[in-house]
């Protein structure tokens, strides 16, 4: 937080209006399409520049439960949201013992079902396995599993992630290649890389490893830009939209909300967006009828990320 009111200062104050008084951007709950559930911050591994500071430690955000999630389900329905997807998050998803059991009861509605891991240790557990196996047998085509490679050089995602995370999170990919599952990947943009550049390097890794992975399909190998609040970024004013010739529609806070639940809280909450779960003036109440209201593009994310780096973390 130091460091966003020294890059930024004066700057993401005022919801309304802009440090120069200019009318703040605003987006509208339009098209939702994807229900985020964070599963909770524990993770078996402690990365450097994790979003969420997920660790074996953390429990900012505590598991949440199957009915929990059933209950959310049931507001959806109730809401008639046009949801197709919900997607797990985390920390590590497998990290939560009753992960198998938050993807069936949206794999049994008809949803279709992403999970963001890092396919290491808590993901090969036996139990994990053998839940993971009767999923995809019961509901085929309709899970995907999001793995975490920040880069295809293996030095590179170990920088990140700790030495020998690599090895460990490529024998888990190869796990659910040997075993039908659809798989996606998540990786980070390197600046001195053009996309193309990264694309093709992860084009040759998947090729290597027999990995049916579309590495040149946005969707499906996505490149997060760098988070860093550290970076001075310009606020997103009413006009910006058509100076940078973007829609507020393309933002993820149109289409998608994202459920935590806090530590020492009675109930889950529901927040405006996945990248900012310690962020009070995004969380927008406890039910999804609550969350329908706007939102205000009030965080350095919203302009570096969202509105001009494009990014989106469902497909």
């Amino acid at each position: 937080m130091k460091d966003r009111l020294e890059a930024n200062i004066g700057k993401f104050q005022n919801p309304e209006i802009t440090a120069k008084g200019e009318p703040r951007a605003r987006v509208r709950l339009t098209h939702p399409k994807t229900l985020w559930f964070n599963t909770g911050t524990l993770c078996n591994i402690e990365c450097v520049n994790c979003y969420i500071e997920s660790s074996p430690t953390n429990d900012a955000l505590v598991n949440i439960s199957a009915d929990e999630v059933r209950s959310y389900l049931d507001q959806l329905e109730k809401r008639a949201w046009p949801v197709t997807e919900i997607a797990f998050t985390g920390g590590e998803p497998f990290m939560n013992p009753q992960m198998i059991d938050l993807a069936r009861a949206a794999l049994e509605r008809g949803y279709d079902v992403l999970v963001l891991t890092n396919a290491m240790r808590p993901m090969m557990r036996k139990n994990m396995q053998a839940g993971l196996l009767a999923l995809n047998a019961a509901y085929p085509g309709k899970m995907t599993l999001r793995i975490s490679v920040d880069h295809y050089d293996a030095s590179l995602h170990d920088d990140e992630r700790g030495v020998g995370a690599f090895g460990k999170t490529l024998a888990g990919m190869k796990w659910l290649r040997d075993n039908g599952f659809t798989m996606a990947v998540a990786g980070r943009s390197i600046m001195a890389q053009s996309e193309a550049e990264s694309r093709a390097g992860y084009a040759a890794f998947f090729a290597q490893h027999g990995f049916d992975i579309d590495a040149h399909n946005p969707a499906v190998t996505v490149l997060f830009p760098e988070m860093d609040v550290s970076v001075e970024v310009p606020e997103i004013t009413t006009a910006c939209w058509g100076i940078l010739d973007k829609s507020p529609d393309g933002m993820m806070c149109a289409s998608s909300r994202m459920v935590v639940k806090r530590r020492g809280a009675a109930s889950p909450a529901v927040l405006a967006c996945t990248l900012l779960p310690y962020a009070p003036e995004f969380e927008l109440g406890e039910t999804l009828e609550q969350a329908e209201q706007d939102v205000a593009l009030n965080h350095p994310h919203c302009a570096k990320f969202c509105v001009l780096g494009g990014a989106s973390c469902s497909a």
